[in-house]
């Protein structure tokens, strides 16, 4: 039987290979941190659906457990429950390896992460950013938070807090992954992203109505320019878990009409503004602190 540590290295380079990974510091983070480590005792309940269909949610989630608790059978581009029962996932690493390396981490970075869970991409993303780096991270659960912080005090640079980091930061960071849906980018969130820093934010409209946890719609990724301005593009489309107490319910009805526009429309975006205005047609989703644009 293969090594754990061989495991996660072949695991690691599998999805540099797939998923194009272009940070050898990202492809060795996956193979350093232990991905069992930062999950509820096995046998595992995964998604047994293949990465498009749980990205876009295009059809019933197909769910089974591991015939066992090796840890090995975690080291697979899976999605791993972390609460079945809420549809609450530790996600997977393909997609969000893909976002991370798209945040452009360099060693000395500060990342704020937004809905850690039990922290595995906190840990990976402090691999990243190594000991002269810094990671701020926060779970809106507080078991969740207790956990994830545990798990992570062999990284004295990497912090978590229980909350829904909508308060405003008082530091300036490099990169901001958000873990969960939201209708929106908080104002703290811009106003904390340094010149040169870049945001993965997953913009979607919710089915609670459906009695669903998950949201669907588009990861955006932001970018604030030297001048202050920021950019923005459309990545992918995504299904994940709802953000708690920071989405906006006007907005999330805002977020299913731009999106049942379509992708020749959404594929458009090009910025995002903070200047107040009136809607017009080049905004995507129009909101009363920001707009993401087209033009």
């Amino acid at each position: 039987m293969m090594d754990l540590e061989l495991r996660r290295r072949f695991f690691a380079e599998e999805l540099e290979a797939v998923c194009k990974l272009r940070t050898p510091a990202l492809v060795d983070a996956f193979a350093t941190v232990p991905r069992d480590q930062f999950l509820p005792p096995g046998p595992w309940t995964v998604l047994a659906d293949s990465d498009l269909t749980y990205q876009i949610g295009s059809g019933p989630q197909r769910l089974r457990s591991t015939p066992d608790a090796d840890p090995a059978r975690v080291y697979h581009n899976i999605a791993v429950a972390i609460d079945p029962g809420r549809q609450l996932f530790n996600g997977q690493p393909g997609t969000l390896g893909f976002w991370i390396d798209s945040l452009d981490l360099a060693p000395r970075s500060r990342v704020l992460h937004v809905g850690a869970g039990l922290g595995y991409y906190t840990a990976v993303m402090g691999e990243c950013v190594g000991p002269a780096g810094r990671v701020l991270a926060f779970e809106i659960d507080e078991v969740l938070a207790g956990q994830a912080a545990r798990r992570l005090t062999s990284r004295p640079w990497i912090e978590v807090r229980h909350g829904d980091a909508s308060e405003p930061l008082r530091e300036t960071v490099d990169a901001i992954l958000v873990n969960a849906g939201v209708t929106h980018p908080l104002d703290s969130w811009l106003d904390a992203l340094a010149p040169g820093g870049r945001m993965m934010l997953p913009v979607t409209t919710s089915m609670a109505a459906m009695g669903s946890t998950l949201g669907k719609g588009v990861a955006l990724l932001i970018a604030r320019d030297e001048s202050g301005a920021f950019k923005a593009r459309v990545i992918t489309v995504v299904a994940v878990y709802s953000a708690l107490g920071i989405r906006d319910p006007e907005m999330n009805d805002r977020v299913g009409k731009a999106l049942a526009e379509g992708p020749m429309r959404w594929m458009k975006v090009t910025r995002l503004r903070r200047d107040i205005h009136e809607p017009d047609a080049s905004c995507w989703l129009h909101g009363s602190t920001c707009c993401v644009s087209t033009m």
